[in-house]
């Protein structure tokens, strides 16, 4: 108990610091010791939406890794394919939203085949899903290289995201004693939101639906839950299809956050497989949690420790797992 007060303390503390940092105006000693404010506080927000884009990607390597314990390394492949799907159909219609539908919808599909071809024929064999997805993800890679070349793709901002807004946080005060006021991409903004929706959607339909009861029981007795009438086949193939929906789904948004190009699929691969790693095996919020950590390392270390900056995710990962092997919101 004592070790708990101590913990929630230290976060609370923690947490006031870090609002004062935010909207206090800077006194000197602190600006010569990290910088502009405007700066820190241009990458704390770059962090936590960069957090939310992980998250996108991560959510659902997490249904299909976390919590069905199916090793799919072709998720990344599917991240830059609904990327690539989305950026074609937006561009043919003009609607940025239609293209984000149309790269769910395809990516969906595509994550049943994998799981009626692939993971229905070696369910709990990891090392082949393993080797088998890997394989996949090189020939998709060729694939895609091959159809869209080497030429790095950026999606329009939809209307109505497009442009900045004006945050209640001032960056410094001007000699005549007028406030300037920080702006920040109102597109971004947007991520970091539909991120927490996608989250509080996941969570309530994992723990408050029967579906989702029936996709954790079917894991953990996969032969009671299919003796007791339900098609088990029916509600693992509606999972893959919901993972591999919200990879093609963050492709488009990613894109248009950032860009799409090969090498796109590795990195957040690799970020999927580290958040999941962190948050622990299963845990929506634990992805969360994950995602953030991982977001604000990456930004931070860029921002102020750009030769080390890398080292950073490794070193979270690492104390993590010293910590808690299961992750932080993981069970053993």
């Amino acid at each position: 108990m004592q070790r708990r007060t101590i913990l929630i303390l230290g976060i609370v503390l923690l947490a006031a610091a870090l609002l004062w940092m935010i909207f206090a105006v800077w006194p000197e000693w602190l600006i010569d010791a990290i910088g502009r404010k405007k700066t820190f506080v241009n990458t704390l927000l770059n962090g936590i939406t960069l957090g939310g884009l992980y998250f996108l990607v991560a959510s659902g390597f997490t249904l299909v890794f976390g919590l069905m314990r199916n090793v799919n390394l072709a998720h990344g492949s599917m991240y830059l394919l609904g990327g690539y799907i989305g950026y074609e159909v937006a561009e043919a219609t003009g609607s940025w939203f239609f293209g984000l539908a149309v790269a769910f919808l395809a990516i969906a599909i595509s994550g049943i085949a994998l799981q009626v071809a692939i993971f229905r024929r070696m369910q709990g064999d990891e090392l082949r899903q393993t080797l088998v997805t890997i394989g996949i993800s090189i020939i998709a890679a060729d694939l895609m290289l091959a159809v869209w070349t080497g030429t790095t793709y950026q999606f329009d901002t939809p209307e109505g995201l497009y442009g900045a807004v004006v945050l209640p946080v001032i960056s410094v005060i001007k000699s005549s004693g007028a406030p300037v006021f920080i702006k920040y991409p109102m597109y971004r903004l947007a991520v970091l939101g539909v991120a927490v929706v996608v989250g509080i959607g996941l969570w309530l339909f994992l723990n408050r639906t029967r579906i989702g009861m029936m996709i954790r029981a079917g894991v953990n007795d996969r032969e009671m839950l299919a003796a007791s009438g339900v098609n088990v086949h029916f509600v693992f193939a509606l999972v893959f299809a919901i993972g591999a929906g919200l990879a093609g789904f963050a492709g488009v948004v990613g894109g248009t956050a950032l860009s799409i190009a090969p090498g796109e699929d590795i990195r957040y691969l690799l970020a999927s497989l580290v958040v999941v790693i962190v948050g622990g095996l299963g845990s929506v919020s634990g992805a969360a949690i994950g995602a953030l950590l991982i977001g604000l390392a990456e930004q931070f270390g860029l921002a102020y420790f750009p030769t080390y900056g890398v080292v950073l995710t490794f070193l979270i990962m690492v104390g993590v797992l010293a910590i808690r092997p299961q992750g932080i919101m993981g069970t053993r």
